[in-house]
């Protein structure tokens, strides 16, 4: 007899209303929806989200170039709308700015990323929601903040990560400052604002109090940035940027026959482990390198040491070698490794892709929760919504507004 899977669902009954476009604010929904909370995001009429336009789209086929059809939706959107409810609505027709709030009444998070005072303009701001839900936890997502000399400006993750100070120390030494690969930006401070919200209704449960919840991308990163060691750096003038070095010698990245690897020796018992490894006793009595003083002092030397006895060896030999040895050390997987490696799909990390619009997933591919729960299994996700899929559902049986109304809503632009 199969085994019955327990089920859970943390959040249900949390409503969150989100005013959320491109990654941020989505990521964060998304992320609560993850854990059962009811997620409605609100999208212009006809339009929506600027990511729903952005290709390619998926379909049960396959990748199309342009949108054939409402049911191809962007694969950026499926990546980041997992779970969402999606509901149309004009916020500045004045019936619309009416409905919104009444949603907002019958809503325990508010989530939006739109530009600072954006939300205020449209009489939608936290002043404004506050005194129809005093309860209400409203969060603002924004590149630098709704206060402080750069709130007005402009910023995507790309500018962000720049103005944070990450990009000086991401790189090589000789190189000039590098971004990180993905919207780290993006996608980091959306936790941030996830925790700060169960933190908000936790004080809410306390206090009975909502609050207002300030988080900043820029402030993320950089509060992220400084809790590395840079002291050094500052006092000493070493360079930031290290490449796929550390400065404690001598951690990094070596190159076998076949691949990269990684290695980490940060104290004089793993440096004997890895001359044990390697074959090289002298390595354990050498001055140079026999205490992590010395080494730090003669890292490059150290380095290209290591590096002389690892170019013996392809990148599985060399690993095993390690490993027998116990010396922390890794394979530099490429994409497609990654992808095909069974660990990752049975345990949830990657997961197929889904659309609302079809029954069966989608080519591609899908990030899954990445933490497990022993009280049971999160709710499965049936997908991105298609745009003002859930319109019925959330006007009619949430603010009881009548078909026939919605009707001439929908006639009017208003939804």
């Amino acid at each position: 007899m199969a085994e019955v899977k327990k089920s859970m669902s943390p959040l249900s009954g949390l409503r969150v209303l989100g005013v959320t476009v491109y990654l941020a604010g989505p990521f964060a929904m998304m992320n609560l929806a993850r854990l059962g909370a009811d997620c409605v995001k609100v999208e212009m009429p006809g339009v929506g989200d600027p990511s729903r336009g952005n290709g390619p789209f998926a379909s049960p086929d396959g990748y199309v170039e342009t949108q054939e059809s409402e049911k191809h939706l962007s694969t950026r959107f499926l990546k980041r709308a997992q779970g969402l409810k999606s509901v149309t609505l004009n916020l500045k027709d004045p019936k619309g700015l009416e409905m919104f709030m009444e949603l907002a009444k019958k809503s325990d998070v508010l989530v939006e990323n739109l530009s600072p005072g954006a939300m205020k303009r449209l009489g939608l701001g936290y002043e404004e929601v506050v005194k129809v839900n005093p309860g209400i936890i409203y969060t603002s997502i924004s590149g630098y903040g709704q206060s402080g000399p750069h709130s007005h400006r402009k910023a995507h993750d790309p500018q962000i990560q720049g103005m944070s100070g990450l990009m000086d120390i991401n790189g090589s030494e000789s190189e000039p400052p590098t971004r990180v690969g993905f919207y780290i930006g993006d996608l980091v401070t959306p936790l941030f604002a996830c925790y700060s919200v169960l933190a908000a209704l936790r004080e809410k449960d306390r206090t009975g109090h909502g609050q207002y919840l300030d988080v900043s991308m820029m402030d993320s990163l950089t509060s992220l940035m400084f809790m590395e060691n840079l002291e050094e750096a500052i006092m000493y003038g070493e360079p930031l940027r290290q490449g796929n070095n550390s400065r404690g010698g001598p951690m990094g990245l070596y190159h076998t026959k076949d691949g990269d690897i990684t290695l980490t020796v940060a104290s004089d018992d793993q440096w004997n482990r890895l001359a044990k490894a390697l074959e090289a006793p002298d390595l354990m009595v050498n001055p140079k390198f026999s205490t992590f003083i010395e080494r730090n002092r003669n890292v490059v030397e150290a380095r290209a040491e290591v590096q002389r006895l690892l170019d013996r060896y392809t990148r599985s030999e060399a690993i095993e070698l390690l490993e027998e040895n116990k010396v922390p050390c890794g394979l530099v997987r490429t994409v497609p490794e990654v992808i095909e490696d069974s660990h990752f799909w049975d345990r949830g990390t990657l997961q197929p892709m889904k659309s609302s619009a079809f029954s069966d997933a989608v080519p591609g591919i899908a990030s899954g929760f990445p933490v497990h729960f022993s009280g049971g299994e999160l709710p499965q996700s049936k997908g991105a919504p298609m745009l003002g899929e859930h319109n019925h559902e959330i006007y009619h049986d949430v603010l009881g507004i009548s078909s026939e109304d919605l009707e001439e809503y929908e006639r009017n632009g208003i939804i």
